[in-house]
């Protein structure tokens, strides 16, 4: 049998280099055009409906009707482009923080993260506290890191996957729980729109929101695509990457609040916008067919991009005039899909 075996030609290293190079270059076609199709359509539609033509000379030229441009310009454009980078943001933490645990259900809502920068952001609506403009993405980004630092030093008592996310559970309990004490505190109208915020939109969001969270994501995300390296190292196992010559937790703090930083300053804006996080990572996995964060950490942005994009657009026309939460769309999508992922994790513990 080995002689058997052995006669088969085995593909060279150039061909699977070239091979790959391939994939990927389909790969990035493929969501590169799925997002401009996206970002095209949500400027096209809603009830002032443009044509593409017209959409495109705007865009380009700046020519075109009054009203189409101020509608563009101003509502929809804003709205798509801070759709785009929050999944981007989204996609990259879940995927650090999936490759840093080796947790394929670490996220950054499941591990409380989300749920503490909502805190912060929830007493300043409800309690009307005046904070300079700006400074939001800050406020939530220390709720954020208080959740991060206590799932941090869990690492250090437990590696187990399903442990992980019991502990992010219970802390993401605590703060929903702080969440609702602010609520029974606050005034009717605040009250909605905070209830507004907590299930994660998009809708009425501007040039504003997109200036706040823009000088955070203009740094953290670069940096976490530099993260490659270490996540790989990573994903061999403590014990391995410290062999390799890795500083674990040093690094994983690193991870971790670059990762928040990513979270916090989009919950801050959007609200805490569900499993584009948990799902967008394993789709990108899956695609790529390898776990080499180097590759995955860009595809997931674009994945991810592409994936909250869509889901806002179908948030907006879904019942129109009307609009609802985007985070109200990925919660019925993305819901069953973590089900299938938490299967298949238990499934996986009870065969080893």
């Amino acid at each position: 049998m080995q002689a058997v075996k052995s006669s088969f030609p085995q593909p060279s290293t150039k061909v699977i280099a070239r091979t790959s190079l391939s994939r990927l270059a389909i790969i990035l076609t493929l969501l590169v055009a799925a997002l401009l199709s996206v970002g095209i359509l949500a400027l096209m539609l809603g009830i002032t409906k443009i044509s593409p033509e017209e959409v495109l000379k705007i865009i380009f030229t700046s020519e075109g009707g009054r009203v189409p441009r101020i509608v563009i310009w101003e509502a929809r454009l804003p709205r798509f482009l801070l759709g785009a980078l929050a999944g981007a943001s989204m996609a990259v933490a879940g995927a650090m923080l999936q490759d840093s645990l080796k947790n394929e259900l670490a996220d950054p809502g499941l591990l409380g993260v989300a749920s503490g920068a909502s805190v912060v952001v929830a007493a300043v609506t409800i309690f009307n506290i005046m904070i300079p403009f700006g400074s939001l993405p800050l406020f939530a980004l220390g709720g954020g890191l208080l959740a991060g630092a206590i799932i941090l030093l869990a690492t250090r008592i437990t590696r187990d996957p399903v442990r992980m996310i019991l502990i992010g559970a219970a802390i993401s309990a605590l703060f929903s729980a702080l969440i609702t004490v602010i609520v029974v505190l606050g005034m009717p109208n605040e009250i909605r729109a905070l209830y507004s915020y907590l299930v994660g939109s998009l809708i009425g969001r501007d040039w504003d929101q997109l200036r706040i969270v823009l000088p955070w994501i203009a740094i953290a995300l670069p940096i976490s695509l530099f993260l490659g390296r270490p996540l790989n190292l990573l994903q061999l196992g403590d014990d391995m990457a410290e062999g390799l010559g890795l500083p674990v937790f040093r690094t994983r703090a690193v991870i971790f609040i670059i990762a928040i930083i990513l979270e916090a300053s989009i919950v801050a804006v959007c609200g805490p916008i569900g499993f584009i996080a948990l799902i967008a990572p394993h789709m990108v996995r899956s695609l790529l067919a390898t776990t080499d964060a180097r590759l995955v950490l860009p595809i997931s942005a674009l994945v991810g991009a592409v994936l909250l994009s869509a889901a806002d657009l179908l948030a907006r026309e879904i019942l129109s005039p009307a609009e609802l939460p985007v985070g109200l769309i990925t919660i019925v999508l993305g819901s069953p899909l973590a089900l299938l992922l938490l299967r298949r994790l238990i499934v996986r513990r009870a065969n080893t």
